[in-house]
């Protein structure tokens, strides 16, 4: 077993913001990596983070832990953290969750780039 692959992840700025969009599945394998690189980007003091998942198919628990987890971390550095481009099946695990509740999501990363401008 392997101790985990790496999460391709493409980073953009914009004015305020950080754009974090990762490549593909986001489970128990790759949401280590994922942790690590927004912690990196965290480390960087952004006033906003917009994670985007519109190249995300698929998310299980541990990508969904690693997103709260997140959202704690930017709450106590006073960033604000937006969800964009969520597909249908990964919307719905947050609504089974209730967590569309507590995360602010949005249509994509040009809407979240917009609101903040």
């Amino acid at each position: 077993m392997t101790s985990g692959q790496e999460m391709n992840i493409e980073i953009a700025k914009h004015d305020d913001a950080v754009v974090a969009s990762p490549v593909g599945e986001i489970d128990l394998a790759r949401s280590p990596s994922l942790r690590n690189h927004l912690a990196e980007i965290f480390a960087e003091k952004p006033a906003r983070l917009i994670i985007d998942l519109a190249q995300v198919p698929y998310m299980d628990s541990s990508g969904v832990a690693t997103l709260v987890e997140a959202l704690q971390l930017s709450r106590s550095k006073g960033c604000t953290l937006i969800l964009a481009g969520m597909q249908d099946r990964v919307h719905s695990v947050f609504e089974i969750a209730r967590l569309d509740t507590v995360f602010t999501i949005v249509a994509d990363a040009a809407t979240a780039i917009q609101d903040g401008s």
